[in-house]
Formats: structure tokens, C-alpha cells, sequence
């Protein structure tokens, strides 16, 4: 299955149970990039790739950015306007890597937080997406990726991993590695009436390691202010230096 398929059809109707209060995400964020230097400086426009349900963009917004979240899937925006925190974050329904429609917003931050990049086809669509991102980003901007790093398998019994369960609910993830891809099935039990039924979808990710995406930022211009593993998500910060070839 794609993965907006994936999306639409399974994850998006429990991702938000699944991820838990907001609140704490968010202001980890914030901090984040409080600690780093990375604050509204010029045009202060924003674009969260692959916002979700809006746990960057809320911290983005307490920041003083002007924020747009963009993600494919309209139920998780819809969760996101919901949100009081999130007031005044606009949103717009699109592919990430229709990044260059928002070059006219003259952002000086983006972001592509989760496991965003990782859901792309390729590691060449994941080049190509830094490469667009590199371009729109005014000078001095800023760029931030995180993402899990599957390159390292797991084995055996590590392979079914839980993920979260409750009364009615119990979520695990299953990994099956692949050379290029890691293929992740979301295994969804949900009681309903006194009775467990099973939701089973499957969806593939790529596995790319972060000296890989440092390597493709840095041949697009970027210099690394971090690049550290944080809460087991690799965390890169990347800094726009002046002009770049290309634009």
C-alpha cells in the first residue's frame, strides 16, 4: 500500500491516539529550538512538512513564526485547525515534495519532523526534497530533519515492536527489512461490542543513515549546527549559507 493510502485508509483514523497528548511534544520542540538559535529573524515565515496533527507547527506558532503546516492527509489538518493552540497556523493540503509551490512564502525556516522524509520513494525523492527545500529557504534559513534510522536491522522477536495500548486499543508495529526499504505493518486491535477486531496495513520506508542526508545537505550549500540522535529519532539542524548553484 502507499503510504497516503496507508494514511487514509488506517493510521490517520488512531495517529492521534497513538502520538498521546501534544502539549509535551510540543514544548520539547520548542525547546529544542529555543537551545539551538533558531527563532523569527527575517521574513519569519514557516512551512511544517508533514505536519500531522500539528505538534511542530504549535511550537513553531509560540515562537512568533507565521506557520503553514502541509500534509496529504486532510483528517489529521482538520485535527490541527482544531486545536485552540494551533490558532491562527494555516494550513494547506499538498505533497511534501510539492515543496517549491510555496517558494512566494520566502521562508526562513523548514521543517520535516517524524518520519516524514523516510516515507518518500527513494532516497533520490529524499535528495530531491532537500534540494527543493535548500533553494526556497531565504539566506541564513534554516532546515530541520528528523527521522529514524533503519539501516541497523532488528531480529527475530525485535521486530514486533509495541507501540501503545489502552482498554480498547492495542497497537504493534512489525518490521520486515528489505535492501533499500524497511516494509512497516501497523497491527491495530480495537475492541468494539465486547469484541477485539483486527486492522492490519502495511506500508514501506526507506533506509537511509544520517551521514547520507549531512552529505546531501551539505552539497546543497548547508552547514550542520546538530546532528544528534534525540528520543531515538536522528535530529539534524542545518544552517543556509548565502547563495547556492542552482537557484
Amino acid at each position: 500500500m502507499r503510504v497516503k493510502e496507508h494514511y487514509e485508509k488506517h493510521l490517520a483514523d488512531f495517529y492521534s491516539w497513538m502520538l498521546g497528548d501534544l502539549e509535551p511534544k510540543s514544548t520539547e520542540f520548542q525547546n529544542l529550538l529555543s537551545s539551538n538559535g533558531v527563532e523569527p529573524k527575517t521574513t519569519k515565515n514557516a512551512i511544517d512538512l508533514g505536519a500531522g496533527n500539528g505538534i511542530q507547527s504549535i511550537a513553531l506558532k509560540r515562537l512568533g513564526f507565521e506557520v503553514v503546516a502541509v500534509d496529504f492527509n486532510e483528517q489529521l489538518l482538520k485535527e490541527l485547525k482544531a486545536n485552540p493552540n494551533a490558532k491562527g497556523v494555516k494550513t494547506k493540503l499538498l505533497d511534501i515534495t510539492q515543496v517549491r509551490e510555496l517558494e512566494s512564502l520566502k521562508p526562513e525556516l523548514i521543517i520535516c519532523c517524524g518520519d516524514t522524509i523516510t516515507h518518500l520513494d527513494s532516497k533520490e525523492r529524499i535528495e530531491k526534497l532537500i534540494s527543493d527545500c535548500t533553494k526556497i529557504l531565504t539566506d541564513n534559513g534554516h532546515l530541520i530533519l528528523t527521522f529514524r534510522n533503519y539501516t541497523s536491522e532488528l531480529s527475530d522477536q525485535q521486530r514486533f515492536i509495541p507501540v501503545k495500548s489502552t482498554n480498547d486499543r492495542i497497537l504493534t508495529c512489525i518490521l520486515e527489512y528489505e535492501p533499500e526499504k524497511v516494509k512497516v505493518t501497523d497491527l491495530l486491535y480495537e475492541k468494539s461490542n465486547g469484541q477485539w477486531n483486527q486492522k492490519v496495513s502495511s506500508y514501506q520506508k526507506v533506509r537511509i543513515e544520517p551521514k547520507e542526508v549531512v552529505q546531501i545537505l551539505e552539497e546543497n550549500g548547508m552547514s550542520i549546527k546538530l546532528n544528534q540522535p534525540i528520543n531515538r529519532m536522528e535530529t539534524i539542524i542545518a544552517n543556509k549559507n548565502g547563495l547556492q548553484h542552482g537557484i
